[in-house]
This record gives structure tokens, C-alpha cells and sequence, in this order.
């Protein structure tokens, strides 16, 4: 009878840790890059968050709710004509393994009737609701820095969320 050796134990704990490493990475299904609110004034009663959502298995982002915010919903930015509206959906599309964009002038979530000013540098939370195969929803949890229209890129313009005024709902 031989006696274990250690490379035999090293190499069992190395495969349960890549085992248990890929159930985590494979339950973890919508994730979100980069999400960040724009800054406020005093008297804002609304801004958007941003960032850049994907969901492994394909779903639809349906909904939100924040502690900063009585109203959380999705909009979408497009032409009219000549003119950009801006109007609530009920629902955004996330197809299977592709990031969609949240940005300034498309598609966005509103956080409404605000309960304070949001100064850059502060953290929002927000919790994303995604609607995935079989009406199953999952809650994403999201901490969104906050910036001002100066800590944006260049070309990422402002698109009027400075109150509730000229939203088309």
C-alpha cells in the first residue's frame, strides 16, 4: 500500500476551487459595467443612470427601484422628426451574451422624483430588475458613481434632465 503524496491532494483542492470558481461565474447572470449617474442641482427633480448591461442567458431589463428615488423606470431617447423624444418603456431587450449600451440620448434608467441632490463623487444604489427565460426575474444590485456633466467624455452630451419639464410620457 502506498502512502499519499501531497501532489495528490494539492491537485484534488485545485480542481474543486476551479469547479466551485466556474458555478459561481456561470449563476452570475446579468452583470453591469461601469454604471454611473449624472449629478444634480438643488430643486432637480430627475437624473439617469448609465452603464453597460449583460445578460448571459438573454432576458429583458423590466424595472428598478433606488433609495434616492420615488420612481425608477427605463427610457428610451430617439428622433422624432426633427425633434428628441424622450419617453418610458416598459421593457429593454438584453440579448443573449451582448452588452447593451444605458448612455446619454438612447436608452437609460430614470431615477425620478429624487429625495436629495446627487453630488459628485457619491455612490447611488440602485437595484435593477431583469426578467430572464420563463418570467424568472433576477434583482441586480448596482452601486453608480456620481459625476458631473465635466467628469463626462467628450461627446456624451447632456439631454435634459434637469427636472421633469418637456418629458414626453
Amino acid at each position: 500500500m502506498t502512502k499519499p503524496t501531497l501532489a495528490r491532494p494539492a491537485a484534488l483542492m485545485t480542481a474543486l476551487m476551479t469547479t466551485l470558481l466556474l458555478s459561481t461565474a456561470a449563476q452570475a447572470q446579468v452583470t453591469v459595467k461601469d454604471p454611473w449617474v449624472r449629478g444634480t442641482v438643488a430643486q432637480q427633480s430627475a437624473t439617469g443612470l448609465f452603464a453597460q448591461i449583460t445578460s448571459a442567458q438573454g432576458g429583458k431589463l423590466v424595472g428598478g427601484s433606488s433609495p434616492v428615488a420615488g420612481v425608477v423606470e427605463i427610457h428610451e431617447m430617439k428622433m422624432d422628426g426633427t425633434t428628441m423624444q424622450m419617453r418610458a418603456i416598459p421593457a429593454l431587450e438584453l440579448p443573449a451574451g451582448k452588452p447593451v449600451e444605458l448612455k446619454p440620448g438612447g436608452y437609460h434608467v430614470m431615477l425620478m422624483d429624487l429625495k436629495q441632490p446627487l453630488k459628485a463623487g457619491d455612490t447611488v444604489t440602485v437595484s435593477l430588475v431583469v426578467e430572464g427565460a420563463g418570467g424568472k426575474r433576477e434583482t441586480v444590485p448596482v452601486k453608480a458613481v456620481v459625476r458631473t456633466m465635466q467628469g463626462m467624455a467628450a461627446g456624451k452630451g447632456d439631454h435634459g434632465h434637469h427636472g421633469q419639464s418637456g418629458h414626453k410620457h
